[in-house]
């Protein structure tokens, strides 16, 4: 399985499979999420096989949708545990998950912070898949990458030494704030040297007499991206009627001015700094802070307060908007259940945001359980809806064949890389955002197409095209093989033993990957293409679990999850 896949191509491999078997993905995963996401795709969509209680999974099906919305990948053993815990028990386990070994500590453990690493990323991706792929703490890795597509950071823009340990410290924030509050996260990541270099405010001086005003970056994308949105908002988070504007032009620079004179805490550290001084939250530095009066969003702060006062009340007033629940919490639902919630879903997400039944604002345990556990998430007929679902993100795909099939790195390297090219790997990779508004858009329409005439919002359609297509099926051909991944292999050995019934081996990986998405007239194609590969020998049974993994990876009943 070692020759790339041409857009065109009859994708004829040397795993035996006739082109003819295959040929008509080529064309589908590329036209056919479009029309699935609208209820074309063909698939199982009745949602009789998933429906349940929302107190627990009655039937592997259940469980299995519900992990591939909780979690990057589950084994069939993982499904087992859920269905004997139910869902409540499940996220409580999980919330009390210890995190294991951090990213800024494996690079140093692995000598990342060596002097020959200073000006690279060196170790960076490898922690990344590292902890994605193997740590016990599912539910944490999930939310971990959604808060990333979120809280926007990329490696690619912190121009900073030792940066792979800046923007590791910064997934360590994330991942430490996943079930704890989002006030106390933003604090963490505004004091963030990840941050600080990224959104260009580290080191931000005060107005000159020269005439020069505070850098407004943070600013601008702390309010549009992280906090309240462009638009107001109802609690159900629909665009308020006329569409007015939640902030200025002079909001963004009054809270700019709160931004000046945070630098990197050097006190103690030797020169040149070590990856160490990334672990440190900045602090004030220097005499660039503007002592000024700073008005924003109706607040005005008086000349004279301290800077840590006015970042404590600059971050309190965006916490405290009533954009914010409505806003943060449709992104997350986008994230982990479906890319078109309805208004009623999203305002209780958004509700339990404002309020977790205690008075208290931004549990981010308590948003997860309402997004994971209410009904439209959980329910049959609103998984059958043709509005209801999202496109897997194809780093999210990558993830759950490696987790469900147990990958992993005999070396400890986890020498996987950067799959950012689109042409031969995913097109996507983490903590590499092309910009700080992500890899795609959460409000997305992909032009022309069925999603946009349906009126519905597709947001990873904006990073698929027909070359990531071609590139994502060659990469993924390559990675399940166990070739352009480093040493990273999975573990097949419960499939190889029903590669001899390709019915069961099909029914088996439609089960882990795709909760039994896949239709019967789908899976009978792929019957007929995996019946042509012999498995009489150790290497056909291999051929033949390969073949049906990459097929059911193709499949456009897999791509768009419901």
């Amino acid at each position: 399985m070692e020759e790339d896949i041409q857009v065109g191509d009859d994708l004829r491999d040397d795993t035996g499979v006739a082109g003819s078997g295959m040929q008509w993905l080529a064309a589908a995963a590329v036209a056919a999420p479009l029309l699935a996401a609208c209820g074309g795709g063909g698939g199982d969509v009745s949602g009789a096989r998933w429906a349940g209680s929302v107190s627990g999974p009655d039937t592997p099906e259940q469980a299995a949708r519900f992990m591939a919305q909780a979690t990057l990948g589950a084994r069939r053993q993982d499904l087992d545990t859920l269905q004997a815990m139910g869902y409540a028990a499940w996220l409580e386990d999980q919330f009390n998950q210890p995190r294991s070994q951090s990213h800024f500590d494996w690079l140093l453990a692995n000598g990342y912070g060596n002097e020959s690493f200073r000006n690279s990323t060196a170790g960076l991706d490898n922690s990344i898949w590292r902890k994605f792929i193997t740590s016990p703490d599912a539910l944490r890795q999930r939310m971990t990458l959604a808060l990333s597509e979120i809280l926007v950071v990329s490696v690619l823009g912190v121009d900073a030494t030792f940066r792979q340990f800046a923007v590791a410290n910064y997934l360590d924030i994330l991942e430490a704030n996943a079930f704890g509050n989002y006030r106390q996260l933003l604090q963490q990541v505004t004091l963030s040297t990840a941050m600080g270099y990224y959104l260009t405010y580290r080191g931000n001086a005060r107005a000159s007499a020269q005439g020069s005003q505070p850098d407004e970056n943070y600013a601008r994308e702390l309010m549009q991206l992280f906090t309240i949105g462009l638009v107001q908002l109802d609690p159900e988070g629909r665009v308020r009627p006329g569409s007015p504007e939640t902030y200025g032009q002079a909001d963004v620079s009054g809270l700019a001015r709160v931004f000046t004179g945070w630098n990197l805490d050097t006190t103690g550290l030797a020169q040149p700094l070590p990856p160490e001084v990334h672990r440190r939250p900045m602090v004030q530095s220097g005499n660039r802070y503007e002592t000024g009066s700073k008005s924003f969003l109706g607040v005005t702060l008086p000349a004279g307060t301290p800077a840590a006062a006015a970042l404590s009340t600059a971050l309190d007033t965006l916490f405290n908007h009533p954009n914010l629940p409505p806003f943060v919490g449709r992104q997350l639902i986008q994230r982990l259940v479906t890319s078109n919630p309805s208004p009623a879903y999203v305002g209780r997400v958004a509700a339990t945001f404002a309020d977790n039944g205690r008075g208290v604002r931004g549990d981010l345990q308590a948003v997860l359980r309402a997004i994971l556990l209410d009904p439209e998430a959980r329910d049959a007929a609103t998984a059958a809806a043709p509005t209801f679902g999202k496109l897997r993100e194809p780093v999210v795909r990558f993830l759950q064949w490696a987790r469900t099939f147990g990958a992993s790195s005999a070396s400890g390297v986890w020498a996987i890389g950067d799959l950012s090219d689109a042409g031969n790997r995913l097109g996507q990779s983490p903590m590499r955002s092309p910009s700080v508004f992500n890899f795609f858009r959460p409000g997305y329409v992909p032009p022309n197409s069925a999603v946009a005439q349906a009126g519905l919002e597709g947001p990873e359609f904006q990073i698929t095209n027909e070359s990531s297509v071609a590139g994502y099926l060659n990469f993924m051909q390559n990675a399940i093989a166990g070739s352009s991944v480093g040493d990273v292999r999975a573990d097949y050995g419960a499939l190889l033993a029903l590669a001899p019934d390709s019915r069961a081996l099909l029914d088996e990986i439609n089960l882990l990957l795709a909760a039994r998405q896949l239709s019967a007239p789908t899976l009978a194609a792929l019957k007929t293409a995996l019946d042509t590969v012999p498995v009489a020998t150790d290497a056909g049974r291999r051929n033949r679990v390969q073949a049906a993994l990459l097929l059911v990876l193709a499949c456009p009943e897999y791509l768009v999850q419901k």
